[in-house]
């Protein structure tokens, strides 16, 4: 279906005012931060201690944002920057197995060795699994048209989640490698999607194999990270220089709301702490499902916090699409759609606080 609110999206004021850097990768007008990633040098030495790796991060992502400077100027060339045998993207890599070895891609810390094929509560494993990938046509009109890749599995066990069949495992999925992921996204790319959208399920479990995608992919794609943002600190640091749009579900207002719903703890504290890393290493747009009977305990304390902290460096994306999917109809607070009335109340008060929202 043709959306004709997605022509022109990339010259949209709002949108070029708070995702500057996007649009111009999208438009192919500047370089996606992984390829710059894959050309920042990397001296590795096998003696390195995994805290001598994490100190090494540090020193050359600072190298990695003076470069992308430069580039951004047109002082500096793209194809000047040979790729290294190692670079930046491999250390990331690296350290992500490290990661893996004792599982602490999210904050349940299940500290399972994922490299040996064990599972935890994402029931994700060693092998790479997919639902689809195609160009999605219903995402933001600035996103859309959107490769979108569907991981399997997901840290949260959202009662109502819209995509239960991936993340909950009522699909097998089926196995992909990195090369092939790669290469789905250059064919995208010339088919003209606008980037690629990590998603699922969610992408944070599957980090590894996108960090070993995007070193074989030659395209020049901004990527989109859909995440429901439960990552740790260290994943985040891994994704800095890596992603160029996050787009994070800010779902509740409240830990009790999180708990009850999504089964996940320390939810608040996780998630708004991601956000103030966001908006320090990308570009953001948030999404938020406006949920039946929530918008006093999750919508507004939702809008206060990205009022008070990153109204000026994100869009808020406010959601109306809530319906009753997966185990929903055996919540009474969330066993219907949301009202006019409730999504009027959650978009006015937006308005008030002068967020950049779309609806």
């Amino acid at each position: 279906m043709f959306r004709r609110d997605i022509i022109g999206a990339l010259e949209d004021p709002l949108v070029k005012k708070i995702l500057p850097r996007y649009v111009k990768v999208a438009k192919n007008e500047a370089w996606a931060n992984f390829q710059i990633a894959k050309r920042v040098v990397f001296d590795f030495d096998k003696s390195l201690s995994n805290e001598q790796l994490w100190k090494t991060h540090s020193k050359l992502m600072k190298k990695f944002y003076e470069i992308r400077e430069v580039l951004d100027k047109k002082k500096l060339k793209l194809k000047e920057l040979e790729i290294p045998r190692y670079s930046l993207l491999d250390l990331k890599i690296m350290l992500t197995k490290e990661i893996l070895k004792s599982c602490e891609l999210c904050e349940r810390k299940c500290h399972v060795n994922r490299l040996e094929g064990q599972k935890g509560e994402c029931r994700v494993g060693g092998v790479c699994l997919i639902s689809s990938e195609f160009i999605h046509m219903g995402e933001e009109y600035f996103i859309s048209p959107s490769h979108t890749i569907f991981f399997m599995g997901c840290s949260f066990h959202c009662q109502y989640c819209q995509n239960w069949t991936i993340s909950q495992w009522f699909e097998d999925g089926y196995a992909v490698t990195p090369r092939e992921i790669a290469k789905a996204m250059e064919r995208r790319r010339e088919s003209g999607a606008r980037n690629a959208n990590f998603v699922g399920g969610n992408p944070d479990q599957s980090l590894l194999w996108i960090l070993e995608a995007l070193k074989c992919c030659d395209a020049n794609i901004p990527t989109v990270w859909n995440s429901n943002f439960y990552m740790t600190e260290k994943v985040m640091q891994i994704l800095d220089g890596i992603v160029d749009l996050h787009l994070p579900d800010f779902k509740y207002g409240n830990d009790e709301c999180a708990l009850r719903l999504s089964k996940v703890p320390r939810y608040f504290e996780v998630v708004s702490r991601n956000h103030l890393l966001a908006i320090k290493q990308a570009e953001v747009t948030v999404r938020h499902l406006v949920l039946p009977n929530h918008v006093e305990c999750c919508t507004k304390p939702i809008l206060n916090w990205i009022a008070e902290n990153i109204r000026d460096r994100a869009i808020v994306n406010i959601m109306p699409q809530f319906r009753p999917e997966f185990k929903a109809n055996q919540y009474t607070d969330i066993n219907r759609s949301i009202t006019q009335e409730e999504f009027e109340e959650a978009v006015n008060y937006a308005k008030k606080l002068k967020i950049n929202y779309i609806t």
